[in-house]
């Protein structure tokens, strides 16, 4: 098992994977403002990870009947972003519903986020170094 494959740097990468997905459709998001019958669209991951570690599990997991079968759909897989389109709502005359004020604050949000995980994975990744070096 290589030191970046834990559980820890994989839900990292799946969080940084969703922030630069998340950009990406709220980039298109404020592109299409004026774009009549436009949609807007978001990206769900910190709702599904949340679920996975406070203990909800899913609800494919597999049926073991002996010991020596495989675990899987239990809680180590770490979830992939999830874009969803919001077509119940309308913010315009033109059917469109792209808030820009909205659109903004999530994609300070967002950046906030992305630079939390960041953070996270250099801090991991230093202590990785001081353990390894012996400092």
């Amino acid at each position: 098992m290589g030191l970046l494959n834990s559980i820890s740097f994989q839900r990292l990468q799946g969080g940084l994977d969703a922030a630069t997905k998340r950009q990406s459709v709220l980039a298109n998001n404020v592109a299409n403002a004026d774009t009549p019958n436009f949609k807007r669209s978001d990206v769900n991951f910190e709702s599904f990870l949340q679920q996975q570690e406070s203990g909800i599990k899913s609800t494919l997991n597999a049926k073991v009947t002996d010991s020596r079968h495989f675990q899987f759909g239990t809680g180590t897989i770490v979830p992939t972003a999830v874009v969803s389109t919001d077509e119940t709502t309308s913010m315009n005359n033109n059917n469109n519903n792209v808030d820009m004020d909205r659109e903004q604050a999530l994609s300070a949000e967002n950046q906030l986020r992305y630079n939390s995980y960041v953070s996270q994975l250099n801090s991991q990744i230093t202590m990785m170094r001081t353990v390894i070096e012996g400092r």
